[in-house]
């Protein structure tokens, strides 16, 4: 598909028009300074210009001359440099940054910063600069939750500071648990969305994912084989295009993706009744949930127990959750998912029609190698006037290339 106006679809226009920010990238004297060099290569990969500050402590982790090579910038360290000191170089740094992260932000770190410490380079720019300043903790468990690290990281948000994790995991201490420095990858892509990149900023996106289980006692259920994997593969591709995504859980066992504000349903009906809680305000929603068609009609209060004549169950119809986004009045960019066996396009393009929905992607179940359980996916595009095949690979990079076709048909639907 490609807009009449943009011949290059909205996506790849984003992309060629992107401004080349500037991040100054503080880098203080804890154990995870080894990833920040990963971080600065995951940053240039993303067009950032990175220009690296060290503190001494930092020094004794990584040399400079490794941020000098991967960042393609001198390295600055010290306040006092004579030739850089000539031009004001602090302030000049100062200036030149769009945003300043601090990439691991040790307890001592935020220590100086919540008490307006300029002791040294880094933490001098810090007070002169007027970008937006980031933090990425990392230190111990126990220096995490410590209320004096506590108290210094409430003053610093109340004063507009922006903190990228920490997670939990294995320390270097042989400690397990919080304040492990977010991954590199992770901090990129928080980066690469709050500074508008992706081809879905400033969107809000509700995505739907799993199966349901509909309960026929309090044992046993109605379910099916969706593990949730391709809805969780979109919702994370939505994120990465910088879209506050939502995402509207069945029961899996999958990680809640990075940046993504999970909610958890368990039936057909706390599906439609949590979507429909969260749907407004949203500009596009993608319904890609395996939802149960019909659900017992009054599940059993106790176990039900084995009948040599067998057992009758009566189902009603569960709510279209689909059908009942797309007739909303003021209604987002409606997308559905349609798992087939035969026929997939006639009974995915009768579902497009149907149902009153803006595109359709389907996939053919009965193939082994994708869908499903699978961490590969083929996905067969529908909308009125077009259709577009997506290869069959892993499912987070069909993802990627579904959001950006997804992102070229909303921006023709409502241009900006």
């Amino acid at each position: 598909m490609r807009c009449p106006a943009n011949p290059l679809g909205w996506c790849k226009l984003v992309r060629m028009q992107i401004q080349r920010h500037k991040i100054l990238l503080g880098v203080t004297g804890g154990i995870a300074a080894y990833k920040s060099a990963d971080l600065v290569r995951r940053l240039r990969e993303r067009e950032f210009d990175v220009r690296v500050v060290m503190t001494s402590g930092a020094c004794e982790f990584v040399t400079p001359l490794t941020f000098q090579a991967l960042s393609g910038n001198l390295v600055h360290r010290d306040l006092f440099d004579e030739q850089a000191e000539s031009a004001m170089g602090h302030i000049q740094l100062a200036r030149w940054a769009d945003y300043v992260l601090v990439a691991p932000a040790t307890a001592d770190f935020m220590a100086k910063l919540a008490g307006g410490r300029a002791d040294d380079l880094l933490t001098t720019l810090c007070l002169a600069t007027t970008a937006p300043l980031i933090l990425a903790p990392s230190m111990n468990k126990q220096m995490w939750r410590n209320v004096a690290t506590s108290n210094n990281l409430r003053l610093l948000l109340s004063r507009g500071v922006r903190v990228i994790g920490p997670v939990e995991g294995d320390q270097a201490c042989g400690d397990k648990g919080e304040g492990r420095m977010t991954e590199p990858a992770d901090i990129a892509e928080v980066m690469h969305r709050w500074v508008g990149r992706g081809c879905l900023s400033g969107l809000s996106v509700l995505v739907t994912a799993g199966p349901t289980q509909e309960a026929l006692d309090p044992v046993r259920y109605l379910s099916n084989h969706s593990s949730g994997k391709m809805g969780y593969a979109v919702a994370a591709a939505a994120a990465d295009a910088g879209a506050t995504v939502k995402l509207v859980s069945g029961p899996t066992s999958l990680a809640t993706p990075f940046g993504v504000e999970r909610f958890s349903a368990v039936s057909a009906l706390d599906m439609h009744r949590c979507v429909m809680e969260n749907i407004l305000g949203s500009n596009i929603f993608i319904g890609a949930a395996a939802v149960a068609d019909y659900s017992p009609a009054e599940p059993a209060e106790k176990k039900i127990k084995k009948s040599s004549d067998g057992i009758s169950i009566s189902l009603h119809k569960t709510r279209d959750i689909l059908a009942d986004v797309a007739s909303l009045k003021s209604r987002p960019f409606t997308v559905g998912f349609a798992a087939e066996t035969e026929n997939v396009e006639t009974y995915a393009r009768s579902k497009l029609s149907s149902k009153g929905i803006d595109l359709i992607a389907a996939n053919d179940v009965s193939k082994s190698d994708r869908g499903f359980e699978s961490n590969d996916n083929e996905l067969y595009l529908y909308w009125k006037g077009g259709s577009k095949v997506l290869g069959l690979g892993p499912k987070i990079q069909v993802a990627r290339k579904f959001i950006d076709v997804i992102a070229d048909l909303y921006h023709e639907k409502y241009p900006a």
